[in-house]
């Protein structure tokens, strides 16, 4: 039987009334009941504006209470939210608002700064995320539009929004609730449509597999606009009765230690870099030391040894965490190792948007070493096409987790699914005899960014090529920076009579021109030049693996 996700947040918000549910890190929190109030407010400005039920909203901005609250207004409305990633260039930000035909928009100041309210074809109203307070109307004025909307709030909620006022829009499993871009671009962009029952799949998961967590905090830090950070991090923990402190700043570790040292949180929600910086900060400098290495021999010694790191890794996450789920991307072996040996509570899942996002996970009493979990209870996980000797396939799945498809792309949408409505990740993996999916490697060659952004290497590689003097290039991933391997064009800089040196210079200032039309987070930090052409496959596709060290 299916339970509409609205309901959630109605039995969430009556039960937890008066308990604090969101505030920005270090700031006042809002409780539950100040949700309602909001959430009432902003469904009689959607009214006002013209939004019907099943319209797409856009949200980009900064991670804040703020967005989550706008974000729990669309889905209670009844409408579509569409979460834009806050550090895309301000013509990504257009292409989606545009694509996506969504008719109202809710913005951050600084993305606000970049985009041009009249080239946002269908939009409507734009309401600043900062204070929720209007910026521009297109039926009315800004004062005439505010009056109406105080006039129906006073009117309707004459002794304030109480838990009988909070009854929301009832959702279907189909209906569609969130579109989810996975690029900012038009060459590369995707809507990824999911629909309620991909996201009450997932909670019903975590429900299960999570420890319960009413009353407790969490440090928000991932991209709210990315379905990993949106799922676990705000509404599970929002459904669990959490009070929910946002990092609004870019959460860098320094920034992130010191928020978990405040808050103390009992769940932590990550991507393994921020996980392996703890490690290769606080853990590997001591066993570099010959000292160290020497007690590490002796067995009581060893285990004393690990007793005190561990008790310092708990330190360093607040000292009450009941458990740390990494995913995003793989998690360095070494560290993952370590965490392992020492009794750390880790725990690896792995999951993509299209499948809301989660596809495997396992406690981390039971997990295994390198694995990724096995199956969740509502997805059935198949390798397909399967190495006769290793085993290793695409991983293709089917669920109640897997979304609708691409939005106005049925051509995508029908490359990613078989004849038997299998979807197939692109992901290689293995499943073991016990049921436990490894994953072996990412043939969407998909680079997690050093805050969770999702980084496609094909875009940046696009524009590359279509500078001068290169034929060819990939971009890797290392160490947290991206650098750009690039076969150049020899023929056209001898014919041109151009030293190395020259050609140097001037794929510098190529490379130094792009960064300036791409995020902060996918910006190249260097090049590297190959003499030869790059190997390639039969299909004449590059063998990127021979290359990413």
């Amino acid at each position: 039987m299916y339970k509409n996700f609205n309901s959630y947040i109605e039995e969430t918000i009556k039960k937890n009334w008066d308990l604090p549910a969101l505030s920005d890190y270090r700031c006042e929190a809002s409780n539950y009941k100040d949700i309602a109030k909001q959430i009432a407010r902003l469904h009689i400005i959607f009214e006002e504006c013209g939004i019907k039920k099943g319209d797409k909203i856009s949200l980009a901005g900064r991670n804040s209470s703020n967005w989550a609250i706008a974000f729990l207004a669309i889905l209670t409305y009844g409408a579509v939210a569409v979460p834009v990633l806050h550090e895309f260039k301000s013509d990504n930000v257009h292409n989606i608002i545009n694509h996506s035909e969504s008719k109202f928009l809710f913005v951050g100041d600084v993305v606000w700064e970049g985009l041009i309210a009249d080239e946002l074809q269908n939009v409507n109203a734009i309401i600043l995320m900062t204070d929720l307070s209007f910026l521009h109307v297109k039926k009315t004025s800004i004062d005439h539009l505010n009056n109406a909307v105080n006039e129906i709030f006073d009117k309707k909620y004459k002794n304030g929004v109480t838990r009988n006022d909070v009854k929301y829009h009832i959702d279907t499993a189909e209906e569609l609730a969130i579109i989810n871009y996975t690029s900012g671009t038009t060459g590369f962009s995707k809507g990824v449509m999911l629909p309620y029952r991909s996201i009450v799949a997932n909670i019903e998961v975590a429900r299960t597999v999570l420890p319960q967590l009413q009353g407790g905090g969490i440090v928000a830090m991932l991209p709210m606009a990315h379905m990993y950070g949106l799922v676990f991090e705000i509404i599970f923990t929002l459904i669990s009765g959490c009070h929910i402190q946002f990092l609004t700043r870019m959460p860098t570790p320094k920034i992130i230690l010191e928020a978990y040292s405040v808050v103390k949180p009992q769940l932590v929600i990550s991507v393994p870099l921020i996980v392996e910086k703890i490690f290769k900060r606080k853990i590997k400098p001591l066993f570099e030391k010959s000292s160290v290495r020497f007690l590490m021999k002796l067995p009581i010694i060893k285990q004393n040894i690990k007793k005190k790191i561990l008790k310092s890794l708990n330190q360093a996450f607040g000292d009450n965490v009941l458990v740390v789920i990494i995913g995003g991307a793989s998690f360095n072996r070494e560290a993952e190792k370590f965490f392992k040996e020492v009794g750390f509570k880790y725990s690896v899942g792995y999951g993509m948007t299209e499948c809301g996002p989660l596809i495997s996970y396992d406690d981390w009493t039971t997990t295994r070493l390198y694995s990724c979990g096995k199956p969740i209870p509502c997805v059935k996980v198949r390798i397909d096409n399967p190495h006769p000797e290793t085993g290793i396939g695409e991983i293709t799945v089917k669920g109640e987790n897997v979304f609708s498809g691409y939005f106005k792309n049925q051509k995508a949408t029908d490359a990613a699914f078989d004849a038997d409505g299998w979807f197939h990740t692109g992901d290689l993996g293995i499943l073991d005899n016990d049921g436990y999916l490894y994953i072996k490697g990412r043939s969407k060659n998909m680079i997690l960014g050093p805050s969770g952004q999702n980084i496609y290497p094909e875009e940046i590689e696009d524009r590359l090529n279509n500078l001068p003097y290169i034929n060819e290039s990939i971009v890797t991933d290392n160490g947290g920076k991206l650098v750009a391997l690039i076969y150049p064009d020899y023929e056209r800089a001898y014919a041109e009579k151009l030293t190395d040196n020259d050609l140097g210079e001037i794929l510098e200032n190529g490379k130094n021109e792009l960064n300036k039309q791409l995020p902060n987070y996918s910006q190249i930090s260097r090049i590297k030049l190959y003499p030869e052409e790059f190997e390639k496959t039969p299909k004449k596709s590059i063998k990127r693996f021979l290359y990413e060290r």
